[in-house]
């Protein structure tokens, strides 16, 4: 009578769990890092501009002032933005709203920057992508080297998989910088509702700017 051959499932039953551990723990590492990954800031150099993203109504254009007023830039790029559509309710009714941009203009030349020193590009800015197109532009323009790029914490990798899709061929370098007036927690996102809010979207479009599905 032929020897019987050994079970196997128990060593299959084994790897099988073996993988999911291994896939367990890989998995929560990686939502642990989350927020950093998208936080994804580079160290700060002394360049030709900086560019201020919109989304916020004054943390990053605090930041940029800031750096400004540090030296780091003698140009900063404000992004005209679309109107938020009660403002044109508003105008219809006779009341006169400055867009955001000039509210920002007054602020920064009350803190000391000359106003030949920022920038107002021409175009709405609906979009990274569009933004990044601005940035290209005034770089070709002025023979700008090196911009800073500030925006948002959970922002900053997305925003520089932009900037620097755009500015590939330009030979201009992008330095990405979040404002210290963002008071996310990456490194402990998961804790804060707010955060939960930033990181699930940011995520998903980070997704589809890799795809090329981004605009």
């Amino acid at each position: 009578m032929p020897p019987r051959a050994p079970a196997s499932g128990g060593s299959l039953h084994r790897i099988v769990l073996s993988l999911c551990a291994v896939g367990l723990v890989l998995g929560t590492y990686a939502c642990v890092e989350l927020g950093s990954f998208l936080a994804d800031e580079d160290p700060l150099q002394k360049a030709d501009a900086i560019v201020v993203l919109a989304g916020s109504r004054f943390s990053r254009q605090l930041e940029g002032a800031d750096l400004y007023l540090a030296g780091y830039a003698p140009r900063i790029v404000l992004p005209r933005e679309i109107r938020d559509p009660a403002e044109s309710v508003l105008a219809t009714r006779g009341l006169q709203i400055p867009e955001q941009v000039e509210r920002i203009r007054d602020v920064y030349i009350q803190l000391g920057i000359p106003s030949a020193a920022i920038v107002i590009p021409p175009r709405l800015h609906t979009s990274t992508a569009a933004e990044a197109i601005t940035a290209r532009e005034l770089s070709t323009e002025h023979g700008w080297r090196r911009v800073i790029v500030v925006s948002s914490k959970y922002h900053l990798r997305r925003a520089g998989f932009a900037f620097r899709r755009e500015l590939r061929d330009t030979g201009v370098e992008v330095v990405m910088r979040a404002t210290r007036y963002d008071p996310s927690e990456p490194e402990r996102w998961w804790r804060h509702r707010a955060d939960l809010r930033d990181v699930v979207p940011e995520t998903l479009k980070l997704v589809a700017y890799v795809l090329g599905l981004g605009a």
